[in-house]
């Protein structure tokens, strides 16, 4: 199988099980909505989905959304998650990489921590920017590299395998010169900006039990480590716990993120 190809179909299986971590994600999806400006009748895709905490808090605001996500579960879950609030918005599966809509479709395109997950950032970029309308907004929220949640991704890269020919690591998404390269001359008015997510937890060990359990690459890779080197699964382990450690205060976890927003030429 061609690796971008099986990339993507592991990424599928990976993020399965992401559903319990909705209620985290969820309290920050307000702060990239008033971030991107967007507001009742505006037509928003969101990339990158998941459960649709993104695309329903904009909907709740009176926007037309259509949500797309790889994963068939996390979108199984978002069009239960709508159903549940009495929301219209429509969810599908489908890949950024080859988005199933028509040039200059959406007033708004969006992401929260999706996007970046893409194997390949020009074409993921560049499928968000074609059906985006001129004058349009994009706007994502990314890890970067140098703070809790992109280090816990250098960590997991560590110990995994390395990632395929072509596979840039999502983190990069986290680097105001990076987006602004990807960008490019294809955009106006980019503007950044930082805010933080916290993660209520008891422990540093409880977080870490808890990712090894729901996060879908560090289960992935715990799984695969305790099955041929459960020494190194062990290492994995006391690593996460020391990471956790350095962002740990008053039973939560502190996560910094980057918000970014362009204007389509």
């Amino acid at each position: 199988m061609d690796p971008i190809v099986q990339f993507k179909e592991n990424q599928k299986v990976a993020w399965a099980s992401f559903a319990v971590l909705e209620a985290i994600t969820a309290t920050v999806s307000p702060k990239l909505v008033r971030f991107a400006n967007i507001a009742r009748g505006n037509e928003v895709l969101d990339v990158g989905c998941g459960t649709g905490v993104l695309a329903l808090t904009a909907a709740r605001l009176g926007a037309k959304v259509t949500g797309l996500d790889l994963t068939p579960e996390l979108v199984a879950r978002a069009k239960e998650n709508g159903a549940l609030m009495k929301l219209e918005a429509i969810f599908q599966q489908g890949d950024v990489e080859e988005l199933p809509f028509a040039d200059a479709t959406f007033d708004f395109v969006v992401s929260q921590f999706g996007h970046m997950f893409a194997p390949r950032p020009e074409v993921a970029i560049s499928e968000m920017l074609r059906v985006l309308k001129p004058g349009g907004t994009v706007a994502f929220s990314t890890w970067p590299p140098h703070l809790m949640t992109g280090r816990m991704f250098a960590l997991m890269g560590k110990y995994g395998p390395p990632l395929p020919p072509g596979v840039s690591p999502p983190v990069q998404w986290g680097d105001p010169g990076t987006v602004r390269e990807r960008l490019g001359i294809a955009v106006k008015d980019i503007t950044f900006t930082t805010d933080t997510m916290f993660f209520q937890c008891l422990s540093v060990q409880h977080n870490r039990l808890f990712m090894e359990q729901n996060f879908g690459p560090a289960k992935k890779l715990i799984q695969s480590l305790e099955a041929s080197e459960p020494a190194k699964a062990a290492d994995v382990r006391r690593e996460m716990e020391e990471l956790a450690g350095l962002y740990f205060e008053n039973n939560t976890l502190r996560q910094d993120y980057l918000l970014t927003r362009a204007v389509k030429q």
